[in-house]
């Protein structure tokens, strides 16, 4: 068994309330859930109106399909114009672990 994490930091644009960070980040959760069947949720920063912070994490049987996936989320979020992509803190935990 494989489990791959992601964590995100983002830099949001044109936010001036956390109701307008909310209509950023949700669309963001939802798409990385719906493309790559991942858990995904805004983790830190929630009482920031600019800065978000999500997490990802996949489990699975083939280490090659977490790195895949996990390579794919980060393309999508670092594609979004809307968000600045300040960071991103990748970990595997395998079964030697």
């Amino acid at each position: 068994m494989y489990v791959g994490t992601l964590s995100f930091d983002l830099l949001l644009g044109d936010v001036h309330s956390l109701k307008e960070k909310r209509s950023v980040v949700r669309p963001i959760v939802a798409e990385l859930q719906r493309k790559f069947s991942v858990s995904a949720a805004e983790v830190g920063d929630q009482d920031l109106h600019r800065r978000a912070r999500i997490g990802v994490a996949l489990v699975s049987g083939d280490a090659g399909f977490v790195s895949d996936v996990l390579d794919r989320c980060e393309r999508l979020v670092a594609a979004r114009p809307e968000v600045e992509l300040l960071s991103v803190r990748r970990r595997y935990h395998g079964d030697e672990d």
